[in-house]
């Protein structure tokens, strides 16, 4: 998939409504009790018309500078679910990183059930929260949500996963594209495809969520780099699975990914046939593509397994040569940029890549390659993901987010 080419000029000089480039506005503060960290207990309509600075009162932009200042907001954090170990990492790192800067915060996961997390996104908004970050379980799912955020003037960034709801006002993510792009030059470089002159090689796709917007990006990225050597018939793919509806995984979930390597082993591989390259878009899919290879591949040869996240289980898989890579995604400093960007929003500041020397992390501005409608671009802070592999772990240590054991396994830091 191309990305698409959007072109805008974002004129961002925030008021208190906060509008911005998505849309949206912000809420006024209601001072309450704060929530502590907890799990929810217990969505495609027409956009929300966002606000306009004119339409911000008086009181709102008092409100908005309050909301600004350390202490004096509150902030709701929804997560998709915690069955993924990334997820508690994301909504983790977001809570502290909020609450160290002195605000309140509601952080709920939704158990990977749409509807739970609109309902969830409701209670934040009647609790009066200031500013909602949104990691999506499905992008098309949350307009009720969303439209009503937009009704109560209280600003939304989509964290990691786009919404497709103008009541976004920004995204923060990683560059997705690149991730998949930087799968599908491993596996370029590893088997030196340029070079192979008459040598084949087998390869088989496993792609993440449908409902995730990010994993058309990951999955195009890896195949705009190997589609030409699949054309020249240097890689073929056995199956014949190529397109991403037959090769997606609902909710990124394991054990669908395994029981469709299993089928794939199966039908295809089970006479001998050779399988040299798995590209799986992330790591919960990559471990049960790898649980399949390991138990019913009849092959004696390594596969090289492709991944995303750096989740334990994948890092002691790599480690043990049963993973080649992943593409980590280092999420502390997503949630780094996700507040400077949150304290700018409700201070009224520019929002555009003057922001981004106060990050300290490398990271760019894109206004071209998001919408949230068509035709309604969204500025977005992408950082920049980069490949592990068994040869270097030790970047993931150095990070302070991981120790190594003295069996050379990674565990994340306490």
């Amino acid at each position: 998939m191309k990305r698409k080419l959007i072109v805008t000029l974002l004129s961002a000089t925030m008021a208190a409504s906060l509008l911005a480039g998505c849309g949206g506005g912000s809420g006024s503060s209601s001072e309450a009790k704060s929530e502590a960290p907890a799990s929810s207990a217990a969505e495609a309509s027409t956009p929300a018309e966002a606000s306009t600075p004119a339409e911000a009162s008086g009181a709102e932009e008092s409100a908005a500078s309050d909301a600004g200042t350390a202490g004096g907001g509150k902030i709701g954090i929804s997560m998709p679910t915690q069955s993924l170990e990334r997820w508690n990492r994301d909504g983790s790192y977001l809570d502290e990183q909020f609450k160290a800067a002195g605000y309140e915060t509601v952080l709920t996961y939704s158990d990977n059930d749409s509807g739970r997390q609109v309902n969830d996104i409701q209670n934040m908004l009647a609790d009066n929260v200031d500013l909602l970050v949104v990691a999506a379980i499905d992008g098309e799912a949350l307009n009720t949500a969303m439209d009503e955020a937009a009704e109560a003037n209280v600003p939304v960034i989509a964290y990691d996963r786009l919404i497709m709801n103008d009541a976004v006002s920004y995204y923060v993510s990683f560059d997705n594209y690149t991730v998949g792009k930087l799968q599908g030059e491993f596996v370029e470089s590893q088997l030196d495809l340029a070079n192979a002159g008459d040598k084949t090689y087998n390869i088989e796709f496993t792609a993440g969520d449908p409902a995730d917007n990010n994993a058309g990006y990951f999955f195009n990225g890896a195949v705009d780099v190997l589609q030409p050597y699949i054309d020249a018939g240097t890689l073929n793919v056995v199956s014949g699975q190529t397109d991403f509806d037959t090769v997606a995984t609902a909710q990124w979930n394991t054990d669908t990914a395994l029981e469709r390597a299993q089928n794939v082993l199966s039908s295809y591989y089970a006479d001998g046939t050779q399988l040299d390259v798995w590209v799986c878009s992330n790591d919960s899919t990559a471990l049960g593509v790898a649980q399949a290879v390991t138990s019913d591949y009849a092959g004696d040869n390594s596969v090289l397994i492709t991944g995303q996240d750096g989740d334990e289980a994948n890092l002691k898989n790599i480690v043990d040569g049963v993973q080649t890579m992943t593409v980590y995604k280092n999420v502390s400093n997503e949630s780094i940029v996700t507040l400077a960007l949150a304290q700018a929003m409700l201070k009224g500041e520019t929002i555009d890549e003057s922001l981004i020397p106060s990050f300290g992390i490398d990271c760019a501005f894109d206004t071209e390659s998001y919408e949230t409608s068509e035709g309604n671009k969204c500025p977005s802070f992408l950082l920049v993901p980069s490949v592990i592999t068994k040869d270097n772990l030790q970047e993931l240590v150095d990070t302070g987010l991981y120790t190594m054991g003295d069996d050379g396994y990674l565990a994340a830091a306490q």
